[in-house]
């Protein structure tokens, strides 16, 4: 008993032992209280007044805007000026604090040293001294002259300024609390388009004083050549271009973008805005964006968006403005509640964008057949090859779809290596998938009495007329579903699609709606627009390849995975012939194992890619009789 426990004792001391001599080397640093300088938001008018914001934006040659920001002081002491980190419609921090250059601060006019908070390095703190009246802060922000620097924003045709960018606030203050009357000083002879309202003289443009969150929420669009579009219901669509010719919209061009806008208001019922300007830039040399504000949106399409209206390309462009003019309803009126935030620096969470991007989406395509901007086949088309593309992913089977919501802020949409296994922002699209379903759902439990459309009017068409915000938790979204069709468990039917993890994207709104997902060897019209000289065989062999054989995707668990092929690698032979698109096509079409060389960096591989399938692409089949739900869905409301 006695020898037991001394050789316990023994052990013990023993697996001790190595940490107590380490700690007779090792010192123990004890953490340091976190000091955040920045005080937490007051939803209190800010006392100072009224902030004046100078923004010089003249410059498209070295595309710098020169700002100057006049801020009214509270108080003596510390002062924490803020710029915008977490953007609303990004999902994520990407306020561009390193563009922000030449910062400097004057207090009645004697100039004042600043330190950076370190702890959120888009603060600047400074010490106000007794008695002062107002703080001056002097910066440029370095808009990016090459694509690989960020967007490009400036050119010399054409111009986009986010205020984010160009301004500062109070720290500790909700930002609707914040009132500013910004002036900008244009190019001569320039243009913009705005849903601030203002008064012109010159190049210079005075705008009205509106609160920062407002001003955040209306960005601007201006350029050399410019052209204002009358939708009705006091919507304007704001064309800028690169030429002239670009401008030049048919009547009938016209006429759809004006069903748009009478769809929208039929569908919802209601619009949450006094006016709305489309912000649409023709361009191939300003960077491309499609982003949602509640009063306007920005929107970037190639050229060619009227005047090759009937080309394969233009196709996919079309979609665009529906889905960012669906978001002053649903993202910014209506919001998930994690995701306002009362400052631009509390963080955001993403949990319910399946519902914020993802009925979005789905209405988007909805209203592109409803105006005609799609056709109803087009249409089709489009949703045959998101589910297919969808069924693809094969991360579904480890990642549920509502994790990836968080992929704004997870990978910060840089490229990935393996998509189809890591997943991306798939609320998007599976978003839609689901909501397709849920309209099939409520038409057969209604017996087609009714449909998404209803739930639509309930959820976004509240409060006509009314601009700010409100709030929603999936709570409030289930409530609303099961007041349009009261007998089908909504909380299970979400719970099973954005909690869990599936085998393949949720298909049965095609089943219900009259429609099944087969597969061919001929691309529908959407699979070919967006295939464009690249072939897209994700469905079938697992590649997407470019016309000069430069794989840029392979899908995990696919026969070209297996085969050990990459996404960068280069297909340079197939079968001892030199890759061309037409090698490669006429491999697949044998159906046999082809021999293919690949070069990968600096080095060659060659190697056997087993598959028999054929091409393989996807498209709606219509079953049964009559119309079905889909059919009724897609018809127009005007």
């Amino acid at each position: 008993m006695i020898r037991s426990l001394a050789a316990a004792l023994l052990l013990s001391a023993a697996v001790a032992s190595p940490l107590v001599a380490q700690d007779a080397v090792r010192s123990k640093p004890v953490a340091l209280p976190v000091n955040d300088a920045s005080p937490a938001p007051r939803d209190i008018p800010y006392p100072g007044g009224t902030i004046r914001l100078e923004v010089d934006a003249s410059d498209t040659t070295q595309r710098i805007f020169r700002v100057r920001e006049h801020i009214p002081v509270v108080s003596s002491g510390p002062m924490t000026l803020l710029l915008p980190k977490w953007l609303p419609g990004n999902h994520a921090p990407r306020g561009q604090i390193e563009k922000i250059s030449g910062i400097s601060f004057t207090v009645d006019g004697k100039p004042i040293g600043w330190k950076r908070d370190p702890l959120n390095v888009y603060g600047f703190v400074i010490d106000v001294p007794q008695g002062s009246r107002e703080v001056m802060a002097s910066f440029q922000f370095l808009s990016a002259t090459q694509s690989n620097q960020g967007r490009v924003v400036v050119t010399p045709k054409m111009l986009n300024i986010q205020w984010e960018s160009v301004s500062l606030y109070p720290a500790g203050y909700y930002t609707r609390q914040i009132p500013i009357q910004a002036t900008v000083t244009y190019p001569e002879g320039w243009q913009a388009a705005t849903a601030l309202r203002g008064k012109k003289s010159g190049s210079v443009v005075a705008y009205d004083t509106i609160d920062y969150e407002a001003l955040q929420d209306s960005p601007v669009f201006a350029g050399r050549y410019f052209k204002p579009v009358d939708l009705g219901h006091d919507v304007t669509l704001n064309i800028v271009a690169d030429d002239a010719g670009e401008l030049d919209a048919k009547a009938e061009q016209i006429a759809k973008h004006k069903k748009l806008v009478d769809e929208a208001r039929a569908l919802f019922g209601a619009f949450h805005f006094d006016h709305y300007d489309f912000l649409f830039a023709i361009t191939d040399e300003m960077g491309g964006i499609g982003l949602e504000h509640h009063r306007s949106s920005e929107n970037q399409v190639e050229p060619g968006y009227f005047t090759k209206w009937g080309e394969s390309a233009a196709l996919l462009d079309r979609n665009l403005l529906p889905h960012e003019f669906v978001h002053s309803w649903d993202g910014k009126f209506r919001r998930p509640d994690l995701l306002w935030t009362p400052d631009f620096n509390v963080p955001m969470q993403d949990n319910l964008l399946w519902v914020y991007e993802g009925q979005t989406q789905f209405w988007g395509y909805v209203l592109g057949a409803r105006s005609g901007l799609f056709t109803k086949q087009e249409t089709l088309d489009a949703y045959a090859h998101i589910a297919a593309k969808l069924d693809t992913t094969r991360g579904r089977e480890w990642r549920p779809m509502e994790d990836t919501t968080h992929d704004p802020i997870i990978s910060a949409r840089r490229p990935k290596g393996w998509s189809s296994w890591q997943r991306s922002e798939d609320y998007y699209n599976e978003g839609l998938m689901i909501w397709l379903e849920a309209d099939a759902i409520i038409r057969r439990q209604t017996r087609g009495a009714k449909g998404l459309d209803d739930f639509a009017k309930a959820f976004f068409g509240i409060n006509p007329g009314d601009w700010g915000q409100v709030v929603y938790n999936r709570a409030d979204v289930i409530k609303t579903l099961t007041a349009v069709a009261p007998s089908y468990d909504w909380a299970g039917f979400l719970a099973r699609y954005v909690d869990g993890t599936t085998q393949e994207t949720p298909k049965r709104g095609f089943a219900m709606g009259g429609y099944q997902l087969v597969y061919g060897d001929t691309p529908n019209a959407y699979t070919k627009a967006t295939e464009g000289k690249n072939i897209d065989q994700s469905f079938g062999i697992g590649l997407i390849v470019k016309g000069d054989g430069e794989i840029s995707n392979v899908v995990w668990d696919s026969a070209a995975f297996k085969a050990g092929l990459v996404t960068g690698a280069k297909i340079v032979a197939i079968n001892g012939d030199e890759y061309s698109t037409d090698v490669f096509k006429a491999a697949l079409k044998a159906g046999k194992p082809m021999q293919i060389i690949v070069k990968q960096d600096k080095y060659y591989r060659t190697l056997t890619l087993a598959y028999s399938g054929g091409l393989r692409y996807p498209r709606l089949a219509k079953i049964g009789e009559g119309e079905g739900s889909l059919d009724r869905l897609l018809k127009p409301r005007t």
